[in-house]
């Protein structure tokens, strides 16, 4: 099964012209147990075509070789029908243009191998989380939402931000968690407001000076230390380093094997 095209697309949600939402239903086989947070490989032929809006190819494929990439899982691990992913569009990429061409029946390959330590495991019930993303990075988080962590006993914050509103993937979800649970705020935010087709009377700002405003602690009703929280970075490597400066100062440590902390950062 290691290349086979094993899986089928029975979803695609076009969210934003860069940003689509698929499933994947794998064919013939059962989905492993795996833990929200984590990610699997997706992969296809360099003989599917690209979609029209891809541009040059950055590097080639060697001939015949499956192309594949890891990306982050959407959908509850408890959801064993299919599996969900958020997927931007990298327009001289090898793998999106081809993953943006394809159609509900059509099929690709997906790894049986879920991996990644950017989970909620070893994060005690009663300690409060923020998950900040840009982009797709808010995908794991979702897996996370869907599947227990609104029945932790800490507070929840969820910070996304993009460039623009339609770019906010999920947002209808997560603005609809915030109304039914007293324990969850959910702030987007937007930097290209100015493009907006109607009002936005959201956040405007990068997701930083909003962080330094003390928006969670205003939302929560008390201050995120390193003692009460533990932050979650995804998405653009320039967020989650400043992101992580930020709390450094703040006293809060970067998580690895040797030394626990409460930042945590899915690098790619």
């Amino acid at each position: 099964m290691k290349n086979e095209l094993n899986c089928k697309v029975s979803q695609v949600v076009q969210v934003s012209p860069m940003m689509k939402v698929i499933r994947v239903t794998p064919i013939g086989w059962e989905l492993p147990d795996f833990i929200p947070g984590q990610f699997v490989a997706l992969f296809l032929p360099p003989s599917v075509e690209r979609c029209t809006e891809a541009t040059e190819q950055h590097k080639n494929s060697p001939e015949g070789k499956m192309i594949k990439r890891a990306y982050s899982i959407a959908s509850s691990s408890k959801m064993k029908e299919h599996v969900e992913f958020y997927i931007t569009l990298v327009h001289s990429g090898a793998l999106t243009p081809r993953i943006f061409n394809l159609q509900i029946g059509d099929s690709i390959g997906m790894g049986n191998r879920f991996v990644g330590m950017f989970t909620l495991d070893n994060i005690p019930e009663d300690k409060n989380i923020v998950l900040v993303a840009t982009g797709t990075g808010v995908a794991p988080y979702m897996s996370m939402l869907r599947t227990d962590a609104m029945r932790r006993k800490g507070n929840i914050a969820v910070i996304h931000g993009a460039a623009n509103s339609w770019d906010l993937g999920y947002s209808s979800e997560l603005t609809l968690l915030e109304t039914i649970s007293p324990n969850l705020i959910y702030i987007p935010t937007i930097t290209n407001p100015e493009k907006e087709p109607g009002n936005w009377n959201g956040e405007k700002r990068f997701i930083e000076p909003i962080w330094q405003d003390n928006i969670v602690e205003k939302g929560w009703g008390f201050k995120p230390t390193a003692e009460n929280t533990h932050v979650f970075l995804c998405g653009n490597p320039r967020m989650t380093s400043s992101m992580t400066a930020i709390l450094e100062q703040e006293g809060f440590t970067e998580h690895s094997h040797r030394k626990p902390g409460q930042i945590h950062v899915e690098k790619f």
